[in-house]
């Protein structure tokens, strides 16, 4: 029976392990990392990989969701570790390793660090507890545009509550959806301002946990004009009725 430590890496680059973090990585006989859920800051994994002493190795969306690489390393050696941006088990793909893990008759550990589904609340200042389901929106291809990130949007704003959207990457590509093309999108989506109406307001936060983090909140046709620079982005569509705190606490990143 082995070890499955899932290690959160955060928000930043190596600075944001933990120390128990660190003790994972240094006590595992094999290291793997993804990046397809996020990305660290270029040269981050180089530099983990050469503070532990041993190699990190890549692994792809179709390695991390066959599950076979980890499952294999699993069966050869007794503590593996797989780097994660942002908090492990934000993602559904890591639950489900996981339980692939222990069904193959091996234990698991979980190191948590930040992750996106709290630090664009944090950032804004926006209160934690009023954000509804959080919505991905995929790149649009030709015959594929799904409505469905904006009816989810629909339902959270129905009951009074905020929106988090996660915007798609592929890293091999050099492809990051951006705050401008997401909301771009999200007016395609709603022609008639229906969900989103003229003048609604938005907030697109980018590089959140970084050195150079940023935030932007105004109507939305004023935020779709504004470059937010380097990915990552999120787009955060605010519920209808903010609370006096959270529209003090958004002043301060209003685009005038």
């Amino acid at each position: 029976m082995a070890e499955l430590a899932f290690v959160g890496l955060g928000l930043s680059d190596e600075r944001g392990l933990s120390e128990r973090a660190w003790e994972a990585l240094r006590a595992a006989d094999e290291v793997f990392a993804e990046e397809y859920t996020a990305v660290a800051p270029a040269g981050t994994v180089g530099r983990i990989a050469k503070r532990i002493g041993r190699p990190v190795h890549l692994l792809d969306r179709a390695a991390l969701e066959s599950e076979r690489p980890l499952l294999d390393a699993l069966a050869r050696s007794g503590h593996v570790a797989l780097l994660v941006v942002g908090d492990p088990f934000a993602a559904t793909t890591h639950v489900a390793l996981r339980v692939a893990v222990e069904r193959a008759g091996h234990t698991w550990r979980y190191v948590p660090n930040a992750s996106i589904l709290t630090a664009a609340a944090g950032f804004l200042g926006l209160q934690q507890y009023r954000f509804g389901r959080t919505v991905s929106l995929p790149f649009a291809e030709p015959g594929f545009d799904p409505r469905s990130p904006l009816e989810q949007v629909e339902s959270n704003r129905s009951r009074g509550l905020h929106t988090l959207v996660l915007l798609d990457l592929r890293p091999a590509d050099g492809r990051f959806l951006t705050g401008t093309e997401a909301l771009a999108r999200l007016r395609r989506l709603d022609p008639n301002g229906i969900v989103i109406p003229v003048g609604a307001l938005v907030a697109v936060v980018a590089r959140l946990g970084r050195d150079d983090p940023g935030a932007w909140f105004g109507p939305l046709e004023a935020l779709e004009r504004t470059d937010f620079g380097p990915p990552m982005h999120a787009v955060v569509i605010p519920a209808a009725d903010l609370h006096f705190e959270e529209t003090a606490a958004l002043e301060r990143f209003r685009v005038r």
